[in-house]
């Protein structure tokens, strides 16, 4: 899928992070990568072959809510 020199990380290696973004929808909160996956603002991913990777980070707590 990528066209890039040097060719962008697959999806299957751990470093699919770094592979250059080709779309963006802001609004959404989604970044569409050359590799084929979707990172979600909260870190969440969306690979090629349909599996979701869960958040890595903790999202704050908000205000009521139990700990």
């Amino acid at each position: 899928m990528c066209q890039h020199t040097p060719p962008c990380p697959t999806a299957d290696q751990s470093d699919r992070e770094a592979a250059r973004p080709m779309a963006r929808d802001e609004v959404q909160g989604w970044t569409l990568l050359c590799n084929g996956v979707v990172l979600f603002d909260d870190t969440g991913e969306l690979l090629p072959d349909g599996t979701v990777v869960s958040r890595q980070r903790c999202l704050p707590l908000m205000r009521g809510e139990a700990t």
